[in-house]
């Protein structure tokens, strides 16, 4: 075996064993060389110490011994596997893989898992800092004041909506919900009869200048919800009602591009209404008030969330009591009714705000919520007797701003805040509006409809027992009968 692993070296190193001549600091194992062995020898004479002995590194010989055995036929098994266990070292109990530098392979297991233990320690102590620390974590755009409200703070449980800890929140939610509606369901059959016919050209110019209005805001809400609200809300609750006003916003919009599109024929006409924020001075104005809220980086949520109580609960209110002169004549039955149906959806999101400010800790004082109010009427009422005067459709423009200022005043007081114009209501059939109206029992589809069973199951929530009707049983009479 010696002969062979000597052959291996002197073919494979000479250049080694010519260094080793003059070399000492390596460790030298004499291999006894057989005497009886008269095969002829390769090994040069400059590594042999004497006729009788093969010197050789000892780390070379552990390293090689494996190899060479596996070069020679006559190695058994048993053989290769004690030349295994010789390149040991003994004085560990465990051999364990290291793949750090050399001279590391064979130490005891307790240091590399103290070494281990130590690198863990310093690799989590950054994390358990930040946990320890606490840190509240709020949205972009949020200021220092408000890092505290709760509805604002980052909610590690807003993935998962139970248990519900806003109900008043989420039954406004399942409120919107059970409210849905679809453009295609608007039956406009009969409008386009009274447009050519019953209409004259000052009330085709004021309605579908009102459209071109309603087209176009319900798109500047939408911006704001998505870009603003809906990111700076953590509460799940209130992102379900967000979410579920974005497509309602959009089935609005829609409604109105609808309509525009069967009552305007005319091409370049149509296209001037589509691009009103451009293209008509009045409707820009209001849509500019709108958007330079979604903008202000300055502004509080809370003023910003007043600010758009006010785009949705004022701007909107004189167009849809001018569209409810219509119905008062007997007039547009399917323009009429979409705008039963929108109103109602936005008497709803202008609630949830007002909800949503109640839920705030800091609100600005009542001077700024006022300030904000009234700087809407102003603009609000400028519009409806001004630049698109609601006397075209034979209203009294004096009527149509005290009905903003009645409108104005009931939005303060949800607010919070005291009435500042004390105005009545002039509009006798503007009265019930954000009630609950009678349903005509032959109507084929009501403004009052709701999807069946949808607000029954947070009735669930809220009562333990069944209660029956006044006649003992399941049958109720309600106030049609």
């Amino acid at each position: 075996r010696s002969v062979l692993l000597a052959r291996y070296i002197n073919s494979a190193f000479p250049e080694f064993l010519d260094h080793q001549q003059t070399s000492s600091s390596l460790p030298i194992t004499t291999i006894p060389q057989p005497k009886t062995d008269s095969r002829p020898q390769f090994i040069s004479s400059k590594v042999l110490s004497s006729p009788s002995s093969i010197q050789l590194p000892s780390f070379l010989l552990s390293h090689h011994i494996l190899h060479t055995s596996a070069m020679s036929i006559e190695v058994t098994p048993s053989k290769q596997a004690a030349a295994a266990l010789d390149s040991f070292k003994m004085e560990s109990p465990v051999k364990k893989l290291n793949f750090n530098p050399a001279d590391k392979e064979n130490q005891p297991l307790t240091s590399d898992v103290a070494t281990a233990t130590e690198k863990t320690d310093v690799q989590t102590k950054p994390t358990q800092e930040v946990k320890n620390e606490n840190k509240i974590v709020i949205a972009p755009g949020i200021k220092e004041q408000e890092k505290d409200e709760p509805l604002l703070q980052e909610n590690g449980q807003r993935f998962v909506l139970f248990p519900i800890k806003y109900h008043e929140i989420w039954q406004m939610y399942k409120k919107a919900e059970a409210s849905f509606w679809t453009a295609e369901e608007i039956d406009l059959s009969k409008d386009l009869h009274d447009w050519n016919n019953k209409i004259n050209d000052d009330e085709k110019y004021f309605i579908s200048h009102i459209l071109a209005f309603f087209a176009a805001s319900d798109g500047i809400v939408n911006e704001n919800l998505v870009e603003r609200f809906s990111g700076e809300v953590q509460v799940p609750e209130a992102r379900c009602f967000y979410g579920f006003q974005i497509m309602m916003e959009n089935i609005h919009s829609e409604t109105y591009s609808l309509l525009i599109d069967t009552y305007i024929k005319e091409p370049a006409q149509r296209t001037y209404l589509f691009n009103a924020i451009d293209t008509i001075p009045a409707i820009r104005k209001k849509a500019d008030w709108a958007l330079k809220w979604i903008s202000d980086e300055n502004s509080s949520f809370a003023q910003r969330l007043v600010a758009f109580a006010a785009v949705e609960g004022i701007f909107f209110s004189g167009a849809f009591a001018s569209i409810f002169w219509l119905k008062k004549r007997g007039l547009m039955p399917g323009l009429t009714f979409s705008n039963e149906l929108i109103s109602r959806d936005e008497g709803l999101h202008t609630d949830f705000a007002c909800l949503l400010y109640s839920h705030l800790k800091h609100r600005p004082n009542k001077q700024v919520i006022e300030d904000i109010i009234v700087d809407a009427v102003k603009i609000e009422q400028e519009f409806l007797t001004e630049a698109l005067p609601c006397a075209l459709l034979g209203m009294n423009s004096n009527l149509m701003k005290q009905y903003i200022e009645f409108v104005a005043d009931r939005l303060l007081v949800a607010l919070g805040n005291d009435k500042v114009y004390k105005s009545s209501n002039p509009f006798d059939f503007m009265e019930n509006i954000s009630l609950g109206g009678k349903t005509n029992f032959f109507e084929k589809r009501v403004a009052d409809y709701q999807k069946a069973g949808v607000l029954n199951s947070t009735k669930k929530a809220q009562e333990e027992t069944k209660v029956e009707g006044e006649n003992g049983g399941d049958f109720a009479f309600d106030e049609d009968f």
